[in-house]
């Protein structure tokens, strides 16, 4: 399990800051992402960094308002959130694995090994 925290209540247009721990290997070699879980919804890819290429990806939706970022002495990654919209509210989750995975795979659930339990971000309109 990851610890994650910083969810909240926020109004749209406001902003958010998730954390989620990790374990030092996966930090420094391994990729980490963010996915989210509306009600009634599929889980979805929102951003993921590869540590060892220093690579990040969004999805579309979230591109230019969602930035990644780590704190190596905390073996911590976040996710600022900004310019929230009620489309963003979710159940967020950290998810890690040992791999710097491929392109192609950063997407795809079934690539990370570890997840954690969820942090509920709500979006006011």
């Amino acid at each position: 399990q990851l610890p994650a925290f910083g969810g909240g209540f926020v109004q749209a247009g406001g902003f958010l800051r998730l954390s989620c721990a990790a374990s030092r290997h996966t930090f420094s070699s391994g990729t980490m992402g963010w996915f989210r879980q509306a009600p009634g919804k599929e889980r979805e890819f929102v951003a993921a960094k590869r540590w060892s290429f220093g690579t990040t990806y969004y999805a579309d939706s979230v591109k230019g308002r969602f930035t990644v970022s780590g704190d190596n002495a905390k073996n911590t990654v976040s996710l600022q959130m900004n310019s929230l919209k009620p489309e963003d509210a979710a159940v967020y989750y950290c998810a890690a694995t040992s791999r710097a995975l491929i392109v192609s795979m950063i997407r795809r659930k079934d690539a990370y090994a570890y997840w954690g339990q969820g942090t509920q971000v709500t979006v006011s309109s």
